[in-house]
């Protein structure tokens, strides 16, 4: 059998709960996730917040604060936005908070210069809340604030040379596309130094796929 990669739960368990909401990461940590991965913006009094898009509003779900921009929100003012009945937008603070030691919290870096707010928020958190970005300026950022955080790169491209990518960031993680990956890549990233992890993996049988290749971790729904 093929080493087990690590499981993470992207966005928390979307298919059962809101996006990005404590009740969704609450339940993913319930079903055993290695990790949990989720999207920070930061408000405009500098609060980083856990929330997928920039701009407020979701298909189906209307709210006072749709069409808002999280950066030119407060985060008292943010507060009043659901994500459905009752569950709102929570801060990283408290999706730390939530998750403790349980699992590693992936945070990938949405906001425009958030870099800084988020760094000091992580300082003290080590290895268990590694930074990721497709615009790979943005965890290099972080590294720099705050060199402890491990960093990683996310891409839908296959890269002639993905070890360079790697070095040049002095990151640790490659996150390509789950359709971007083959024995070829994986080898070349463990070579560099560096874990592959896969989005977005929602079919067992692929998942143990590149589970053979021997990637290092499946974020999946």
């Amino acid at each position: 059998m093929p080493r087990r990669p690590e499981v993470i739960a992207h966005r928390g368990t979307p298919r059962e709960n809101p996006e990005n909401s404590l009740l969704g990461f609450a339940r993913a940590l319930a079903h055993g996730a290695d990790g949990i991965e989720l999207d920070v913006h930061v408000t405009a009094d500098g609060v980083p917040v856990v929330h997928h898009d920039a701009v407020l509003g979701r298909p189906g779900v209307g709210g006072p604060l749709d069409g808002r921009a999280i950066r030119e929100l407060t985060r008292d003012e943010l507060a009043r936005h659901e994500l459905a009945p009752g569950v709102g937008v929570p801060t990283l603070a408290e999706v730390l908070a939530l998750v403790g030691d349980r699992a590693t919290v992936y945070v990938e870096v949405k906001g425009a210069g958030a870099e800084r707010a988020v760094a000091e928020l992580l300082a003290s958190h080590g290895a268990r809340t590694p930074v990721h970005a497709f615009d790979h300026r943005v965890p290099a950022r972080v590294r720099a604030l705050s060199p402890a955080t491990p960093i990683g790169l996310l891409s839908e491209s296959y890269l002639l040379d993905t070890a360079h990518a790697l070095r040049a960031a002095g990151a640790r993680d490659w996150w390509p596309h789950r359709t971007r990956v083959d024995a070829a890549l994986v080898e070349t990233v463990h070579a560099a130094g560096g874990r592959v992890v896969v989005w977005t993996v929602n079919d067992a049988d692929e998942a143990l796929a590149l589970a053979r290749l021997g990637v290092d971790g499946v974020c999946t729904d």
